[in-house]
């Protein structure tokens, strides 16, 4: 396992391995930052010897794949579980804002008038999203010296579906490189079903079929369809024909950009070198060398280092709520009485989502009640107790935003 390394004044420093690390801090030469990933930093001067960091970002709605890697080796990777919980909560606290002010006070004209949206605006589930991803990837420049950070905006470059003339160093790379990036955007927009069963045909081998000959219709989108395997061989044995016509609009693709879009500009404020790519070259690059389909997996192709030796392990993190600070339920008893309705903050020595020791297991703390009974599962889903009593649980890390536990990779290597 790597263990990462801060110099004196707090920069990052090449990682080294457990076996150096342990030397170094029982010679009081370093101490312990932090345990996952384990982190040391040196107690005398050191400026160390560095090697060009590149870091790949996999940007998504639910997940963010990361990796860090050099041209031999990769140095850190993660699958990060984001919250899907805030328009829930948005939403309630819209609602228990207006009953609010409907029940306890008098009418009053509305104050909206005035109140304009500053320049830049994201609405908040979107501008959570975001902070999230630039939390993520500062806690990995702060452990390693990252000197590119690479992200995938979208799926599919929407300049080279309308000008397949476009140059670049993405599009110099093989001939097959623009068929990836139409038949990908095509396979997004039509949900990855057949458009004839819509999913029901059974068949789960995905064709992209042309409306129109391609010699009329060309490689457009609003040309090609997605068939299954049956359809297409049925379709083109003359057993049926297809009702859909050309045409068809890159609105949602647009919107489904926004985030990931808006990340890169934030970025590029705060890093030096920032740049995009796209998801048709990443999974062009994951198909041709056999890996998986995993976040962590995206983000080392993304990255670019494809012949540096990869990890046997990655952290799993998933993101998680600081405080409930709902202080009343939202629906209470009819004709009870709104009780007050939040926890207390730290109970017999344990907070929610601290990391424990139950039963021989490590696991989170999801659930506690007042009698001193916890709830305990890994971040997997596994149920490690139900409900067992705090004097049987050892503590071995405080809460954090991101909890963290390690897993192996599936594929560690490339075929």
């Amino acid at each position: 396992m790597l263990v990462y390394v801060l110099n004196k004044d707090g920069k990052p420093l090449m990682p080294c391995k457990s076996v150096k690390a342990r030397i170094l801090l029982k010679e009081r030469k370093a101490k312990v930052i932090r345990r996952e990933p384990f982190t040391i930093q040196l107690l005398h001067g050191s400026s160390g010897y560095k090697q060009p960091v590149t870091l790949g970002v996999d940007a998504g709605a639910k997940h963010i794949g990361v990796s860090a890697s050099t041209k031999q080796k990769e140095l850190y990777s993660a699958d990060v579980e984001l919250r899907t919980d805030m328009v829930d909560l948005l939403s309630t606290r819209r609602e228990l804002r207006r009953g609010r002010r409907n029940h306890k006070t008098r009418y009053r004209q509305p104050r909206f008038d005035n109140r304009k949206k500053s320049e830049g605006w994201l609405a908040p589930s979107v501008q959570n999203r975001i902070n999230a991803h630039i939390s993520v990837i500062e806690k990995v420049c702060y452990i390693l010296p990252v000197a590119t950070i690479i992200v995938e905006t979208a799926s599919f470059d929407i300049q080279k579906i309308n000008n397949p003339e476009i140059a670049g160093i993405e599009y110099q790379k093989g001939e097959q490189l623009n068929f990836w990036n139409v038949r990908e955007y095509v396979l997004f927009r039509d949900g990855h079903i057949c458009q004839r069963f819509h999913g029901k045909s059974g068949d789960k081998v995905l064709s992209v079929h042309h409306i129109e000959t391609r010699k009329t219709g060309g490689d457009a989108p609003n040309n090609l369809i997605t068939l299954c395997e049956t359809c297409h061989k049925a379709y083109h044995a003359g057993k049926f024909k297809l009702k859909q016509k050309r045409g068809q609009s890159f609105r949602e693709a647009s919107f489904m950009g926004i985030m990931r879009w808006a990340l890169l500009d934030k970025l590029k404020g705060i890093y030096p070198d920032v740049r995009n790519t796209y998801g048709y070259l990443t999974k062009n690059c994951r198909i041709k060398f056999g890996m998986p389909k995993e976040h962590y997996v995206d983000a080392y192709c993304i990255a670019g280092n494809i012949e540096a030796e990869r990890l046997i392990y990655y952290w799993y993190q998933k993101q998680v709520r600081k405080h409930n600070r709902q202080i009343h339920a939202a629906n209470f008893i009819k004709g009870g009485i709104r009780k007050h309705n939040q926890s207390p903050y730290m109970l017999l020595g344990f907070r929610l989502f601290d990391k424990v020791i139950c039963k021989g297991e490590t696991g989170f703390i999801f659930g506690r009640r007042a009698s001193g009974s916890f709830y305990v599962k890994g971040l997997d889903g596994k149920k490690i107790s139900a409900g067992i009593s705090y004097k049987k649980l050892k503590l071995i890390g405080k809460r954090k935003t991101f909890l963290a536990e390690r897993r192996e990779v599936v594929s560690p290597s490339h075929s």
